[in-house]
Protein backbone atom coordinates (compact mmCIF):
# COMPACT_ATOMS: atom_id res chain seq x y z
CA UNK A 1 0.00 0.00 0.00
CA UNK A 2 1.33 3.03 -0.66
CA UNK A 3 1.13 5.77 1.87
CA UNK A 4 -0.06 9.84 1.06
CA UNK A 5 1.65 12.23 3.35
CA UNK A 6 -0.60 13.55 6.03
CA UNK A 7 -0.37 16.92 4.85
CA UNK A 8 -1.17 16.21 1.24
CA UNK A 9 -4.26 14.14 1.95
CA UNK A 10 -5.60 17.20 3.84
CA UNK A 11 -4.69 19.34 0.89
CA UNK A 12 -6.45 16.86 -1.35
CA UNK A 13 -9.57 16.49 0.52
CA UNK A 14 -9.37 20.47 0.18
CA UNK A 15 -8.90 21.21 4.09
CA UNK A 16 -5.81 23.13 3.64
CA UNK A 17 -4.06 25.48 0.79
CA UNK A 18 -0.32 24.97 0.20
CA UNK A 19 -0.11 28.33 1.54
CA UNK A 20 -1.37 27.10 4.56
CA UNK A 21 1.51 24.81 4.75
CA UNK A 22 4.29 27.75 4.22
CA UNK A 23 5.46 30.17 6.59
CA UNK A 24 5.94 33.68 5.98
CA UNK A 25 5.01 35.89 3.50
CA UNK A 26 4.75 35.02 0.01
CA UNK A 27 4.58 37.19 -2.98
CA UNK A 28 1.77 39.43 -3.03
CA UNK A 29 1.70 39.80 0.52
CA UNK A 30 1.61 43.03 2.48
CA UNK A 31 4.74 43.09 4.53
CA UNK A 32 4.34 44.36 8.42
CA UNK A 33 6.16 47.13 9.81
CA UNK A 34 8.77 46.90 11.86
CA UNK A 35 10.64 48.75 14.50
CA UNK A 36 14.42 47.31 15.10
CA UNK A 37 17.74 48.78 16.77
CA UNK A 38 20.38 50.15 14.07
CA UNK A 39 23.76 50.03 14.54
CA UNK A 40 24.02 53.76 15.07
CA UNK A 41 21.61 52.96 18.21
CA UNK A 42 18.31 54.66 16.54
CA UNK A 43 15.58 52.61 15.54
CA UNK A 44 14.48 52.17 12.07
CA UNK A 45 10.97 51.24 10.61
CA UNK A 46 9.99 50.52 7.43
CA UNK A 47 7.58 53.51 7.55
CA UNK A 48 10.65 55.38 7.64
CA UNK A 49 10.10 54.40 4.06
CA UNK A 50 7.54 55.52 2.26
CA UNK A 51 8.83 57.96 0.43
CA UNK A 52 10.68 55.42 -1.73
CA UNK A 53 9.48 53.47 -4.00
CA UNK A 54 10.52 50.03 -2.74
CA UNK A 55 12.93 48.59 0.01
CA UNK A 56 15.48 45.60 -0.41
CA UNK A 57 14.65 44.02 2.70
CA UNK A 58 18.14 41.28 3.03
CA UNK A 59 18.38 38.93 6.39
CA UNK A 60 21.81 39.04 6.47
CA UNK A 61 24.37 37.91 9.51
CA UNK A 62 28.60 38.10 9.80
CA UNK A 63 29.48 34.93 10.15
CA UNK A 64 27.90 33.16 7.58
CA UNK A 65 30.44 32.71 4.59
CA UNK A 66 27.64 32.74 2.27
CA UNK A 67 26.94 36.50 3.86
CA UNK A 68 30.49 37.44 3.52
CA UNK A 69 30.64 36.49 -0.37
CA UNK A 70 27.74 38.45 -0.87
CA UNK A 71 28.82 41.30 1.40
CA UNK A 72 30.32 43.45 -1.05
CA UNK A 73 27.14 42.79 -3.67
CA UNK A 74 25.08 43.56 -0.98
CA UNK A 75 26.64 46.86 -0.96
CA UNK A 76 27.06 47.64 -4.51
CA UNK A 77 22.98 46.64 -4.64
CA UNK A 78 22.75 49.99 -2.07
CA UNK A 79 25.15 52.15 -3.56
CA UNK A 80 23.40 51.30 -7.31
CA UNK A 81 19.58 51.12 -6.59
CA UNK A 82 19.11 53.22 -3.50
CA UNK A 83 19.09 56.65 -5.43
CA UNK A 84 16.76 54.83 -7.93
CA UNK A 85 14.04 54.29 -4.80
CA UNK A 86 14.97 51.17 -3.86
CA UNK A 87 17.34 51.08 -0.93
CA UNK A 88 18.94 47.99 0.77
CA UNK A 89 17.96 47.21 4.83
CA UNK A 90 20.11 44.74 6.06
CA UNK A 91 18.73 42.69 8.98
CA UNK A 92 20.82 40.64 11.26
CA UNK A 93 18.51 37.68 12.97
CA UNK A 94 20.93 35.29 14.40
CA UNK A 95 20.65 34.37 17.86
CA UNK A 96 24.38 36.07 19.39
CA UNK A 97 24.54 33.13 22.06
CA UNK A 98 24.74 30.79 19.04
CA UNK A 99 27.20 32.98 17.04
CA UNK A 100 29.67 35.44 18.70
CA UNK A 101 30.50 37.13 15.68
CA UNK A 102 27.16 38.33 14.89
CA UNK A 103 26.67 40.47 18.42
CA UNK A 104 25.46 43.46 18.27
CA UNK A 105 29.20 45.01 18.85
CA UNK A 106 30.59 43.13 16.10
CA UNK A 107 27.94 44.12 13.75
CA UNK A 108 28.56 47.78 14.31
CA UNK A 109 32.47 46.95 13.79
CA UNK A 110 31.77 45.16 10.46
CA UNK A 111 29.76 47.45 9.71
CA UNK A 112 32.18 50.07 10.08
CA UNK A 113 35.14 47.90 8.45
CA UNK A 114 33.21 48.10 5.07
CA UNK A 115 31.96 51.08 4.77
CA UNK A 116 27.88 50.29 5.06
CA UNK A 117 25.86 52.91 3.59
CA UNK A 118 22.84 51.40 4.76
CA UNK A 119 21.19 50.75 8.07
CA UNK A 120 22.33 46.75 9.48
CA UNK A 121 19.59 45.81 12.28
CA UNK A 122 19.04 43.74 15.00
CA UNK A 123 16.26 41.13 14.88
CA UNK A 124 16.75 40.44 18.64
CA UNK A 125 13.27 38.84 19.31
CA UNK A 126 13.97 37.37 15.80
CA UNK A 127 10.02 37.87 15.22
CA UNK A 128 10.86 40.36 11.84
CA UNK A 129 12.62 37.21 10.41
CA UNK A 130 9.98 34.45 11.66
CA UNK A 131 7.08 36.85 9.76
CA UNK A 132 8.97 37.19 6.41
CA UNK A 133 9.39 33.42 6.46
CA UNK A 134 13.44 34.20 6.17
CA UNK A 135 15.38 30.90 6.97
CA UNK A 136 19.29 31.59 5.01
CA UNK A 137 21.33 34.22 5.66
CA UNK A 138 21.36 35.71 3.13
CA UNK A 139 17.73 35.99 2.19
CA UNK A 140 16.46 38.60 0.12
CA UNK A 141 12.43 40.59 -0.05
CA UNK A 142 12.33 43.04 -2.25
CA UNK A 143 9.31 45.41 -1.49
CA UNK A 144 7.11 47.23 -3.44
CA UNK A 145 5.77 50.59 -1.96
CA UNK A 146 1.95 50.59 -3.07
CA UNK A 147 1.05 53.77 -1.63
CA UNK A 148 2.62 53.44 1.82
CA UNK A 149 1.97 50.04 2.23
CA UNK A 150 5.06 47.62 1.24
CA UNK A 151 4.05 44.40 -0.83
CA UNK A 152 6.35 41.67 -1.41
CA UNK A 153 7.55 41.73 -4.84
CA UNK A 154 10.09 38.91 -4.97
CA UNK A 155 11.86 36.80 -2.60
CA UNK A 156 15.28 34.70 -2.56
CA UNK A 157 18.94 34.74 -3.80
CA UNK A 158 20.47 37.69 -5.02
CA UNK A 159 22.11 35.91 -7.83
CA UNK A 160 23.29 32.55 -9.23
CA UNK A 161 26.62 32.21 -7.94
CA UNK A 162 27.33 32.82 -4.69
CA UNK A 163 30.92 31.91 -4.76
CA UNK A 164 31.89 34.27 -7.86
CA UNK A 165 30.32 37.87 -8.38
CA UNK A 166 32.17 37.85 -12.15
CA UNK A 167 30.66 34.35 -12.84
CA UNK A 168 26.93 35.28 -12.35
CA UNK A 169 24.56 34.82 -15.48
CA UNK A 170 21.29 35.41 -13.75
CA UNK A 171 20.55 38.43 -11.31
CA UNK A 172 17.40 37.64 -9.81
CA UNK A 173 16.98 40.56 -7.80
CA UNK A 174 18.35 43.33 -10.34
CA UNK A 175 16.23 42.13 -12.74
CA UNK A 176 13.28 41.97 -10.64
CA UNK A 177 14.20 45.57 -9.39
CA UNK A 178 14.37 46.93 -13.16
CA UNK A 179 10.83 45.59 -13.96
CA UNK A 180 9.55 46.48 -11.16
CA UNK A 181 11.03 50.03 -11.77
CA UNK A 182 9.41 49.60 -15.02
CA UNK A 183 6.38 48.93 -14.30
CA UNK A 184 6.11 45.61 -15.17
CA UNK A 185 5.51 42.25 -13.83
CA UNK A 186 8.26 40.29 -12.45
CA UNK A 187 9.07 37.60 -14.34
CA UNK A 188 11.12 35.16 -12.12
CA UNK A 189 9.84 36.36 -8.43
CA UNK A 190 10.80 33.35 -5.96
CA UNK A 191 14.29 31.73 -5.97
CA UNK A 192 15.70 29.38 -3.40
CA UNK A 193 17.80 30.90 -0.87
CA UNK A 194 21.47 29.91 -0.71
CA UNK A 195 23.18 30.48 2.40
CA UNK A 196 23.72 29.32 6.48
CA UNK A 197 20.60 28.57 8.41
CA UNK A 198 19.06 31.11 10.41
CA UNK A 199 20.84 30.57 14.11
CA UNK A 200 16.91 30.45 16.31
CA UNK A 201 16.83 30.96 20.21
Amino acid sequence: MKYVPVVLLVMTLGLMSARDVAEGYQVGDVAMDFSLKNIDEGMVSLKDYSDKKGAIVIFTCNHCPYAKMYEQRIIELDKKYASMGYPVIAINPNDPTQEAEDSFEEMQKRAKEKGYTFPYLVDGTQEVAKTYGATRTPHVYLLKNDGGKFTVAYIGAIDDNHKDAKAVTKRYLEDAIQQLDAGKKVETNFTKAIGCTIKWK
